[in-house]
């Protein structure tokens, strides 16, 4: 294969139902900057990051936290790319439909609020949630003014979006907003599959995302749970790059809680085993065209 492979750790995520599962979950900027440090050490070249209330664990998007982390991993020594989520206050829960009474589960905030962290901190990368969708009973927002939105406070912080795409149709949409000149060049993919509610992650579908793409983008695809190992091998057999972490998978095998450093360790076993070799930080921002922030 002689390739380089963008190997990216998802640190924590924002999930509350593993707080009782896997009790070192990262919680405290303290603990998420570590954990992506050793993550980063094991070879992942970038680290996406959630932030959590340091006292109960649940998911946040306070700015003081996201800053936090980001200090600490810009004052290591380390080359790591940070990619910060803009996936969080964008939540509807409706209570009832006759009348229609919202929530208060809702965290749905404006546009400009779900991605001031990025904005301000401006890593090299920060998450673009392509499309609406249903979770359950919860309903993710991202209307394409919203996304529109976004994005052009991304691209005006030089911020570039990995557009987070959880089935096909977020693949088109991501898309628009491409040929709207709004993604600079050359646009990054994440497909997220087998999140429970988008796409599963099988051979077939990952094919028909593939082949979606406009000419020249950056992909990668992950599998959640007992799919997060299986899905390297077919995305690296077919070009594209990967991610694993807690957010993703908290089990090394069954029964056996992971660190995100070892699953990285894995993955990076399986790269290497399948004929590839992982990108170092400075190789991965060529190909993903970004440069060094911070």
């Amino acid at each position: 294969m002689n390739r380089k492979v963008i190997l990216t750790c998802a640190v924590t995520g924002a999930s509350s139902a593993v707080l009782a599962k896997h009790p070192s979950i990262p919680r405290t900027p303290s603990e998420i900057a570590e954990a992506a440090l050793e993550a980063a050490k094991a070879g992942a070249a970038v680290v996406h990051i959630h932030v959590r209330d340091p006292d109960t664990g649940a998911a946040s998007n306070r700015f003081e936290l996201y800053e936090d982390v980001v200090k600490k991993l810009r004052d290591a020594s380390t080359d790591v790319i940070i990619n910060l989520t803009c996936g969080m206050d964008g939540d509807l829960v409706l209570d009832c439909l006759d009348p229609i009474k919202i929530g208060q589960a809702t965290t749905l905030d404006s546009s400009m609020a779900r991605c001031l962290h990025a904005t301000k901190l401006q890593p090299e990368l920060s998450t673009l949630d392509c499309g609406t969708m249903a979770f359950g009973e919860r309903i993710f927002v991202a209307r394409m003014s919203d996304l529109r939105e976004m994005a052009m406070l991304l691209q005006e912080a030089g911020v570039k979006p990995e557009l987070e795409c959880f089935d096909t149709g977020h693949i088109e949409t991501a898309k628009r907003l491409i040929s709207e000149g709004i993604i600079n060049g050359p646009p990054v993919f994440q497909f997220c599959l087998s999140t429970g509610y988008g796409a599963p992650a099988i051979p077939s579908i990952l094919q028909a995302m593939r082949e979606l793409l406009p000419s020249g983008a950056v992909w990668a695809a992950f599998g959640c749970g007992a799919d997060e190992m299986p899905m390297i091998g077919q995305v690296l057999a077919l070009g594209g790059h990967v991610r694993v972490g807690l957010e993703d998978n908290i089990y090394l095998r069954r029964g056996v809680l992971a660190s995100n450093a070892q699953l990285v360790d894995n993955a990076v076993e399986i790269i290497e085993r399948m004929g590839a070799s992982v990108a170092t930080p400075g190789e991965a921002r060529a190909i993903l065209g970004v440069v060094k922030r911070g």
